[in-house]
């Protein structure tokens, strides 16, 4: 075991207390390294020094896979260095390579605690009791206050988009580091707040169905009626239309049915419907 409080030598009898347990109180950091391996020698003191600058608010626990075989295999190890994220018993990220230190401060900062992080937990509570208002007025000082922390970013979008202001959820999700932009949570952050700003009132969908009904090549009825299914929780409908759209009119609104299903594939992640439908639209691009 390492001197330092915050550095610990990890085998497969301490993984459990150390790492999964630990991680309950603080993040924990994994390094995979050899001692073979040159870019985890430049990685292991680089993560070291901040282990100890942040005095604790991450642990660093360093697994050698010449040594601990059994650890690597269970977590499916393949190249070195590479750093896994733990927090409350299940691993949340991962790096791999020697990172740049100003990418390593980035990375740390998407997982430690911040003062900030208070103000998003009680937002999340008034808005999930139905009191968007009251959430960005919590919200609003919070990111004025701490305008880099990832998470007022995206309660902000999440908070922004419930009260259709599409212009300020955006700006704050463009906020984020790119990295996170790309992330799925964000992405289908992205693709609920576009089917919102575009879906057609609850109003106007009797309309839209008699002009469907009257003209099955009525493409705007169409897609916007594909709109409000996803908006209804239907979005096995909303893919059959816009797949249909796609079929018949595949030029509508500068292809605007595809562009709205991979928004919805982003939304749904993993969903096998997804599989079936990119199958099916693969088959129409070609």
């Amino acid at each position: 075991m390492s001197e330092s409080p915050y550095i610990f030598d990890i085998t497969a009898e301490n993984f459990e207390q150390i790492v999964i347990n630990g991680s309950f109180e603080v993040p924990v950091l994994v390094d995979f390294w050899a001692t073979w391996c040159q870019p985890c020698q430049v990685l292991m003191p680089l993560l070291a020094q901040l282990a100890e600058e942040y005095q604790g608010k991450f642990i660093l626990a360093k697994v050698n896979t010449e040594e601990q075989q059994a650890v690597a295999a269970q977590f499916g190890i393949r190249s070195i260095p590479t750093v896994k994220v733990f927090r409350h018993g299940a691993e949340v990220d991962e790096f791999a390579g020697a990172l740049p230190e100003t990418e390593i401060h980035a990375f740390l900062d998407k997982h430690l605690p911040r003062e900030s992080d208070g103000a998003v937990a009680t937002a999340e509570q008034l808005f999930a009791a139905g009191d968007a208002e009251g959430a960005l007025a919590i919200l609003t000082p919070a990111q004025a206050a701490d305008p880099a922390n990832p998470r007022v970013l995206v309660a902000l979008a999440q908070v922004q988009a419930e009260l259709c202001n599409w212009d300020a959820a955006n700006a704050a999700l463009d906020a984020l580091p790119a990295e996170q932009q790309a992330s799925p949570e964000v992405a289908a952050l992205r693709g609920q707040m576009h089917f919102a700003s575009v879906a057609p009132a609850a109003e106007e969908i009797p309309a839209l169905q008699a002009r469907l009904e009257q003209d099955p090549q009525d493409s705007e009825a169409r897609y916007r009626l594909s709109i409000a299914q996803v908006m209804a929780g239907d979005p096995a409908a909303a893919m059959d239309g816009l797949l249909d759209l796609m079929m018949r009119d595949r030029g509508y609104a500068d292809d605007a049915a595809r562009q709205a299903l991979l928004k919805l594939f982003d939304m749904l992640a993993d969903d096998p419907m997804v599989a079936q439908a990119r199958r099916r639209m693969f088959n129409l691009l070609h």
